[in-house]
C-alpha cells in the first residue's frame, strides 16, 4: 500500500489553500509554484504559516494545555470527559491519541510552509525580504522548540548528544512524493537548528512588527531556548536585550495583573500573542479551562488547594482565580474570543533575575529590582535579598497555567505525580501514523 509522509503532505495542502479562491483548478492540483510565484502570494503564504501555528493543536492552546497537564502534580486536575487530554493528565498516552497526532501534523505544517517561503524568498520585494525571511525562520524555530519540549527527553538530562531529537526538515516541498523517509536527529542537533534559525531571525526582524514576530519576540524566545539548555549567560543576554528593546518601544507591564489576560487586543506587556476573535483563531485554553457561563466547556481543568496554598493571602494573582461549576478556575482563561499571550514581558524580568542571581551579576538590573517589579504589581512587599528558590517560586506563580509548567519542571529537575523530570512518561509518543508512514523511531516507553 502506498503511504505518504505527512511531514510533506501538510505543506502541500496548506500552500495550495493559499491560492486565489477565484481559481477553479481543483485545490489538490494547484502546484506550489503558483502560490510561491510572486511577492503578494508569498506574503499570503506567510499568513498561512501564522494560521497553522495558531491552530488549536499548537499555540492555539493544546501545547500549553499539555505542558500543564503533564506537570499537574496534584495542583490542577482534569475533570473533563475527553479521553485524549485525560491520557496526558494520567501519563497513560496511547500512540493513536488524536490530539497528539494533530499537534504533530499542524506543527510540521507550519514548518513546511516556512520552508517553502524560505525557498522562494528571492521573489519577495527586496525591501521586505529580511522581514519575511526572519518571520519564516522564527516560526520554524518556535515550532521545533515547542515540539522538542513535549516529544523529546529534556536537554537537562545530560545526554543531548545521543538522545533522540526531532526529524529536521529544511527542504522546500511543493510536490507530494511517496516513500520519503525522514529520520530523527539527535536532541543536540535539534537545538542547534533551533538556535541557528532563531539567531538568524533576530538579526533580520524589525524591532517591532505589529502583531507579528519581531526582534523583541526573537530575543524573548532565545531567552527561553537558552534557559532550557541551562545556558544562563546567553539566556541573560537575550532577556536583557528583549527588555531593553521593549522599553524603547513602549512595551510595559500592565498596571494590574488581571489586565494582562482576557484581552481582545494585545496588552501593553505582550511580546507575542495568538490572535483570537469571534471570526478567526482558536483558544483551547479558554475552551477547556473556562465554564459554560463564559463560553467554555464544562470546566475541564480545575485548580486544586495544593496550588492555591502557594500564594500569599494578599497576592493579586490569587484573587484572579474564581469559583464556577463546582470548582476553582483560572481567571486567565475565562472569557471567550480573547488572545492567547505566548510571551509576556513579566517572564523576561524573571528570567533576567534568575540568570543574574545564578551568575552573581547585575546585567540590566539587580535580581531584587526585577523580582520586585513583579511582586509590586501583585500587591506584595519587596524582598531585599532574594534567593534562587524565591525567584523560582515567583516565576511559578506569575506564569502559572500559561504553558510553561513542564518546561520549568524538566529544566529544574523536579518531579510530578511521583515521576522524575526525565521519565519517559513525561514525553509524548510519536504519532503511530507517522511511525507507519515515515519510519520514524518511536519514543522509549511506547
Amino acid at each position: 500500500m502506498k503511504r505518504y509522509n505527512s511531514l510533506i503532505l501538510a505543506s502541500v495542502l496548506l500552500i495550495s489553500s493559499c491560492s486565489s479562491k477565484l481559481d477553479l483548478v481543483p485545490q489538490q492540483e494547484i502546484e506550489g509554484e503558483i502560490a510561491l510565484s510572486s511577492d503578494t502570494n508569498i506574503k499570503r503564504v506567510l499568513g498561512g504559516a501564522y494560521d497553522a501555528i495558531s491552530s488549536s493543536y499548537v499555540l492555539g492552546g493544546d501545547i500549553a494545555l499539555f505542558s500543564e497537564l503533564l506537570a499537574s502534580n496534584d495542583e490542577i486536575a482534569w475533570e473533563g470527559t475527553y479521553n485524549q487530554p485525560r491520557e496526558i493528565y494520567t501519563k497513560k498516552i496511547l500512540v493513536t491519541n488524536s490530539y497528539v497526532r494533530d499537534m504533530w501534523l499542524d506543527s510540521y505544517k507550519t514548518i513546511n510552509i516556512s520552508n517553502n517561503i524560505l525557498g522562494a524568498i528571492d521573489k519577495v520585494n527586496e525591501d521586505d525580504q529580511d522581514r519575511v525571511k526572519g518571520e519564516a525562520l522564527m516560526l520554524r524555530a518556535i515550532t521545533y522548540f515547542e515540539l522538542a519540549q513535549l516529544f523529546c527527553l529534556p536537554y537537562s538530562d545530560g545526554a543531548a548528544a545521543t538522545n533522540p531529537g526531532l526529524p529536521i526538515v529544511l527542504t522546500p516541498t511543493t510536490v507530494i512524493e511517496a516513500g520519503t523517509k525522514v529520520t530523527r536527529s539527535t536532541l543536540e542537533a535539534t537545538y542547534a537548528q533551533i538556535l541557528a534559525d532563531a539567531t538568524e531571525a533576530e538579526g533580520l526582524l524589525p524591532e517591532t512588527n505589529g502583531i507579528f514576530l519581531s526582534q523583541i519576540a526573537a530575543n524573548a524566545y532565545l531567552s527561553r531556548i537558552y534557559l532550557q539548555m541551562t545556558n544562563y549567560s546567553k539566556a541573560l543576554e537575550a532577556s536583557n536585550k528583549a527588555i531593553g528593546l521593549a522599553a524603547t518601544n513602549g512595551i510595559t507591564l500592565t498596571s494590574t495583573y488581571a489586565a494582562a489576560f482576557n484581552n481582545a487586543t494585545n496588552s501593553s506587556e505582550d511580546i507575542f500573542d495568538i490572535q483570537v476573535s469571534d471570526q478567526d483563531g482558536d483558544n483551547d485554553m479558554q475552551l477547556f479551562w473556562s465554564i459554560p457561563a463564559y463560553g467554555g466547556r464544562d470546566g475541564d481543568v480545575s485548580i486544586q488547594d495544593k496550588h492555591l496554598a502557594l500564594y500569599e493571602a494578599n497576592d493579586a494573582r490569587l484573587k484572579l482565580f474564581y469559583e464556577g461549576a463546582g470548582s476553582i478556575r483560572s481567571g486567565k482563561w475565562m472569557l471567550q474570543y480573547r488572545n492567547i499571550p505566548v510571551i509576556r514581558l513579566a517572564e523576561l524580568y524573571l528570567t533576567r533575575a534568575e540568570c543574574n542571581l545564578r551568575l552573581s551579576s547585575q546585567t540590566g538590573a539587580t535580581p531584587a529590582a526585577d523580582l520586585n517589579l513583579i511582586r509590586r504589581r501583585a500587591g506584595l512587599a519587596a524582598i531585599t535579598t532574594p534567593t534562587l528558590p524565591i525567584i523560582l517560586k515567583e516565576r511559578k506563580l506569575e506564569l502559572a497555567h500559561e504553558g510553561q509548567a513542564i518546561q520549568d519542571l524538566k529544566r529544574l529537575k523536579g518531579t510530578t505525580d511521583g515521576l522524575e523530570y526525565n521519565s519517559t512518561k513525561l514525553v509524548l509518543p510519536i504519532p503511530q501514523r507517522e511511525v507507519d508512514a515515515s519510519g520514524i523511531a518511536q519514543n522509549s516507553g511506547y
